[in-house]
């Protein structure tokens, strides 16, 4: 579970660089039913989707020539520049160097040694997403890498997560691994890794790759809503014992996320 009371490691905010700002809006506004709040006019093509008036996900051009659009996730920390130290140790590689962002904090963006990107926060005046693990919020967080044991490696050096495999259905004899905040138990499991051939990554090139899984009340009217909108379903919806009626979906861009609702 995703909640607000953020500790180390735990996923605290995620935004989106999008090819067309207006055309994400409407899709995303259709899809979750966002309302979107510009930040206008010091920087009107960034903005902060909402839930109920509570921040869901941040908004932004894609500005990174040659670069896919993709949600980043942000995991929050203490210490940006001790996060920093343990990525560069760690064999991961420096995309955004750590700096300020305003008053809100201090952020730095990364690749693991697979490939994924990922971020990370540290805050001052602002926590964080403010909707999660409710409709239309983020409700868990999942990596698709080709090597599941230097993934766990790599992050439990940097975030100290504890992890757990547990066998996927099937014959196949392939795992998934949960991940959670470093003393904390399985209550506060924010997310999952699991290891996939470099054929399987497609949209990526055969690189690891993160993506958010956003609550759904009704998983079966989100895809449609994708679907009317220009986006696309990969899989699903389909049923996932013990976890809910799940499908991943893209967006108008390509940028992938899973829409779930939760099992009771």
């Amino acid at each position: 579970m995703i909640t607000t009371d953020y500790v180390p490691g735990s996923p605290c905010w995620l935004d989106l660089g999008a090819p067309d700002v207006p055309a994400a809006v409407r899709f995303y506004s259709a899809v979750f039913d966002w309302d979107f709040q510009s930040m206008a006019p010091h920087a009107p093509d960034h903005g902060i989707f909402q839930v109920d008036g509570k921040a869901a996900a941040g908004l932004g051009p894609l500005t990174e020539e040659g670069a896919r659009s993709a949600w980043m996730i942000y995991f929050r920390t203490d210490d940006v520049d001790a996060t920093d130290a343990a990525v560069r140790q760690g064999g991961g590689t420096v995309r955004v160097p750590p700096r300020d962002a305003g008053e809100r904090g201090r952020m730095a963006q990364y690749t693991d040694p697979q490939g994924g990107q990922f971020a990370v926060f540290q805050p001052r005046a602002y926590a964080g997403l403010e909707a999660v693990d409710e409709p239309g919020a983020l409700c868990w967080t999942e990596l698709y890498t080709t090597d599941a044991a230097a993934a766990k490696r790599f992050y439990g050096s940097v975030f100290g997560w504890a992890t757990e495999d547990i066998p996927l259905p099937g014959d196949d004899g392939m795992t998934y691994t949960l991940l959670a905040p470093s003393g904390l138990g399985q209550e506060r499991r924010h997310g999952g890794l699991m290891q996939l051939a470099p054929e399987q990554l497609p949209v990526t090139d055969g690189r690891a790759y993160w993506h958010p899984v956003f609550a759904s009340a009704d998983c079966d009217v989100t895809v449609h809503k994708v679907t009317g909108g220009g986006g696309a379903v990969q899989m699903g919806p389909v049923d996932v014992e013990g976890v809910g009626r799940l499908a991943v979906c893209t967006d108008l861009a390509g940028a992938d996320f899973v829409a779930l609702t939760p099992s009771d």
